[in-house]
């Protein structure tokens, strides 16, 4: 394989809400995570008001690297990690989000874990908004619907900025900032902006209001990021399931490049800086009022990211005259006419094994935005059994994990590709975003813990985390 440049950041990937734990800990508010319950593969999560007794709500402890980062840290620095992308949890900075002040207990844990990262050499690639916005402003301001959070949400920008301004170069500014564009699945709107839907609201026409602010924050983040270090490298993150069309008949062909605006309107704004001509014919087709404010294309014009970072799990198929039910396709973007691919394989989740669909996302990024990618999240999720001699070969995370590098180096080395590294979902195991499970496990470290929150929480090396060590010693040329 050719060689990888040798700054090119291999690591592991993580969000605050599913991994540390401690939500009553050290001054921390109540986040929009930490009122969804426990749910299961095809049971969804429930969202309560407040926290009730009888329920289970698995983030609130995650796997307790709120009290062990220690440990965790030790072993990626085992692992050889380069970075490490986390995100800062906001409620522990705001703990409801409006107050002027914020949170030193907070603010100093985070000091304490970016310095244990930098005394293993893991550079920190942190994420502002990763599905954590404070449960306040969702119940008291309706969340991104309302553009007061704005402000406290480039507050609590500047506020971290400001803090680790010299210590932090890689930041980002929202987690998957476009996966709300699946309104069929209200976990989403909730998780990325703290908006729920009334019955008579039409769910796109919220969706882009919400958007809208939630672009202007994200821009009004990069700018006073740059005013405060212009050494900062700032991107956007956003979540790429590639749309096949089912075939080379035209009206298939056009049904995937019309579905697949729905992947590129975030980073269309975030990189141009104005809004692609689709949309607003979109808006004016169907009649919504999208509030703007004076100088809010000059905001956008003037906070562009300077990369784009993305995760990648697999790719989907449309067919222009299929009709399924969006509950049967959730996995493939919940596209009302979303089929199989016959060409590839699938996970015991049903999620698409597309290796190559990895190189072509990387092209179509590149091609379209000409600027760095950065694969911050990508794994293989499954069930993890323990051998008689105590170990556990995840040979089948290990192939998939191969097979997606060798992808991403094909993309650089035959296509000229700007990769600035690879961070797998997630490098230790952790509560499921969407199920809120343990069993599904992503980890090249396992955690002793499972689906009702029972176990020792002991860290095991799975063999993968002996293999990506030789991956990154050899900087991707052993795998």
């Amino acid at each position: 394989m050719a060689k990888l440049d040798k700054n090119f950041l291999w690591g592991g990937a993580l969000a605050a809400n599913q991994f540390e734990g401690g939500y009553d800990q050290g001054g921390k508010g109540l986040s929009v995570h930490d009122v969804m319950t426990a749910g299961e593969h095809g049971k969804a999560r429930e969202i309560t008001e407040t926290i009730e007794d009888d329920k289970f709500y698995p983030n609130h402890d995650g796997i307790d690297f709120y009290n062990r980062y220690k440990e965790d840290i030790a072993l990626f620095g085992e692992m050889r990690l380069k970075c490490l992308r986390t995100s800062i949890a906001w409620t522990r900075i705001f703990p409801n989000g409006d107050e002027t002040e914020p949170n030193e207990e907070g603010l100093q844990f985070y000091d304490n874990i970016i310095d244990e990262l930098l005394k293993y050499n893991i550079e920190p690639v942190l994420t502002l908004s990763h599905f954590e916005m404070p449960l306040h402003l969702a119940r008291e301001y309706g969340g991104f619907r309302n553009r007061k959070v704005v402000d406290y949400f480039v507050r609590f920008a500047e506020t971290v900025f400001n803090r680790y301004k010299d210590k932090v170069k890689y930041w980002m500014t929202f987690n998957e900032i476009n996966n709300q564009m699946d309104t069929s699945n209200p976990i989403f709107l909730w998780t990325n902006s703290g908006v729920t839907l009334a019955e008579d609201e039409d769910p796109e026409e919220v969706l882009y209001q919400v958007a809208h602010n939630e672009l202007i924050a994200s821009a009004l983040a990069v700018s006073k990021g740059k005013e405060i270090n212009p050494d900062f490298i700032i991107g956007n993150m956003i979540s790429h399931v590639p749309i096949y069309p089912y075939s080379c008949n035209p009206n298939d062909i056009m049904e995937a490049e019309i579905a697949n605006r729905l992947r590129f309107f975030f980073p269309d704004v975030q990189v141009r800086g104005y809004y692609p001509g689709y949309a607003l014919k979109m808006f004016e087709k169907n009649g919504y009022d999208i509030k703007w404010q004076e100088g809010d294309d000059e905001i956008l014009k003037n906070g562009t990211v300077e990369y784009i970072a993305f995760s990648y799990y697999m790719s989907t198929v449309v067919k222009h005259d299929e009709v399924t039910s969006v509950e049967d396709n959730v996995v493939n973007g919940g596209l009302p006419n979303s089929v199989k691919n016959p060409y590839i394989k699938e996970s015991q989740w049903g999620w698409a094994i597309d290796p190559v669909g990895l190189r072509y996302t990387l092209n179509v990024l590149y091609n379209r935005y000409q600027l760095p990618l950065f694969i911050v999240e990508n794994g293989f999720g499954t069930t993890d059994e323990f051998k008689e001699d105590g170990t556990i070969d995840d040979q089948e995370r290990i192939d998939y994990l191969r097979e997606h590098i060798k992808a991403s180096i094909q993309a650089v080395d035959e296509d000229g590709v700007d990769l600035m590294g690879y961070t797998p979902w997630g490098i230790i195991d952790i509560v499921s975003f969407t199920t809120g499970e343990m069993k599904k496990r992503y980890g090249l470290i396992h955690v002793d813990r499972d689906n009702e929150g029972n176990g020792t929480l002991k860290r095991t090396k799975k063999n993968s985390f002996y293999w990506f060590n030789n991956v990154i010693k050899t900087n991707g040329e052993e795998l």
